[in-house]
């Protein structure tokens, strides 16, 4: 299936339920920190003006870039801090603050929800690169190996699998994320003319049970490392998600009768190991994002293709598509990249998608390009002009939160409060304020009544409150919605 642009012309759409997020690299300064050596009042400024830019263009999720190498953007007994904000490992924030608490902080105070992006594998972006003496790796230099110019943990070994779990789940433990997050990077893309060094470990590790398919081995293992968080993550806080982003391509269809309509060179299954599509159909995952970075019409992936064939293998949990922003370029190479009308159609496409439930833009650095003006501004008064929820996940959890009560108003502000709920899953976590002009007769849970959604018990309009109704509905942590509040109604 190819559509071209031609073939389809959608109206400006408004749209309730949907998951709008950008992902924020840390590793190498991709999009924040911008530089390292940065005194924290300079970071927090880039993070709050980062935040306000995403929130104005209809973004609801920060994909954080947590533990870009084995190392922290926060403080861990586990692993140092990471080189990215001083420009030395191990190196601490002066004058002292949390990076991660500042984000959770400050993305939940705009209604936004805070994905914690975790690399598994890597240890070093380059083996060059000076560690701590008190890395892990150092202590245990048999938990892995070199590779290209890169080091990595030995996604085979018991004791990495437990580390890798200890790492994440202490995240967990003492931040308020709501999502656990996986990128494409587990066993490491292919080099020409290079082998994995797994052979000792495939040797005391998997020849006993894969005597003659290292590759099924490789498979196995990470299995094992995504069973085992998955469940991890469910026990210490039955709220937070996990969810996985992948290359977008499981298999071809020459490779396997399921495999999608495309000639990747590069497949999860068969060169990274990762079996994606077990993982969501078992129900170890909560959702998918395979990155679609291709456009209409490419000959090796079609965008269209791809995102029927991954709406085709949701299996009931939720489904998001990666779209690349960072291709578009005046100069780029492929004229359907020059400009921004192939992302705006890749956002009509998947909004007529059954079981396609949002999307997410690499990167977040992007955004402050020229050539993605022109883009921006179709976020903020076309494609995304009015806020949208996250759609709850029902698997996890679907009972609704009580409404707020006491709602009263003081000049440009509205406040109410929340009754104090007994289940911590069932905690006010956001707030979506309605607004109905005077004899507005509608659906009163209409996305075009959407005002604004909030992690206050507040609302502060930037101009005088309008004449007509308000009404507030709660959000607990997966989203699940209240009743409105009683009307406040402004004359």
């Amino acid at each position: 299936m190819i559509l071209l642009f031609a073939s389809l012309s959608l109206p400006a759409q408004t749209v309730k339920y949907e998951f709008r997020g950008v992902w924020v690299s840390t590793v190498a300064n991709i999009d924040w920190p911008s530089k390292t050596g940065l005194i924290p009042e300079e970071q927090q400024k880039e993070i709050l003006t980062l935040l306000n830019m995403h929130k104005k263009n209809g973004c609801n999720a920060i994909i954080l870039q947590v533990r870009p190498s084995a190392d922290a953007i926060f403080p861990s007994e586990l692993e140092p801090w990471t080189k990215y904000l001083t420009g030395k490992q191990g190196g601490i924030p002066e004058p002292y603050y949390d990076p991660l608490e500042y984000w959770v902080e400050q993305t939940h105070k705009r209604g936004m929800e805070l994905h914690a992006w975790f690399n598994p594998y890597r240890i070093q972006q380059n083996i060059e690169d000076t560690l701590t003496s008190s890395h892990i790796i150092n202590k245990h230099p048999d938990w892995g190996w070199n590779y290209g110019n890169k080091k990595y943990f030995e996604p085979g070994h018991p004791e990495v699998w437990n580390f890798i779990t200890r790492v994440v789940t202490d995240v967990v433990k003492r931040y308020d994320i709501d999502a656990v997050h996986f990128d494409d990077y587990f066993y490491p893309y292919a080099i020409q003319g290079q082998q994995i060094p797994d052979s000792l470990a495939f040797q005391k590790y998997g020849g006993r049970y894969f005597p003659r398919n290292l590759d099924d081995w490789r498979r196995h293992n990470v299995d094992t490392i995504i069973q085992i968080l998955g469940s991890a993550i469910k026990t210490t806080k039955p709220w937070v998600k996990f969810g996985i982003s992948p290359f977008g391509v499981w298999r071809n269809r020459e490779q396997d009768v399921n495999g999608s309509e495309t000639n990747a060179g590069t497949t999860n299954y068969d060169a990274l190991y990762a079996d994606i599509i077990k993982w969501q159909r078992l129900g170890w995952i909560d959702y998918t994002m395979p990155q679609l970075y291709w456009h209409e019409g490419h000959p090796t992936a079609n965008f269209s293709n791809l995102a029927y064939w991954w709406a085709d293998h949701a299996y009931g949990r939720a489904m998001y598509l990666g779209l690349a922003p960072y291709r578009i370029q005046s100069n780029a190479r492929d004229k359907e990249w020059k400009n921004i009308k192939n992302l705006i159609f890749q956002i009509e496409v998947l909004r007529t998608i059954q079981h396609i439930h949002g999307f997410c833009f690499f990167s977040s650095t992007h955004f402050f390009r020229k050539e993605l003006k022109p883009f921006t501004k179709k976020l903020q008064k076309e494609l995304c002009p009015h806020p949208a929820i996250i759609p709850p996940m029902p698997w996890i959890d679907q009972i609704a939160p009580a409404p707020p009560v006491g709602i009263k108003t003081q000049e440009s502000i509205i406040e109410w409060e929340s009754p104090v709920e007994a289940d911590e899953m069932e905690r006010a976590r956001f707030y979506v304020i309605y607004y109905y002009a005077q004899n507005d007769n509608s659906s009163l849970k209409k996305p075009e009544n959407i005002v604004g959604v909030v992690g206050e018990n507040r609302f502060y309009s930037p101009s005088k409150l309008k004449k007509g109704t308000y009404r507030i509905a709660a959000l607990d942590r997966l989203n699940n919605e209240s009743q409105l509040s009683e009307p406040l109604i402004i004359q």
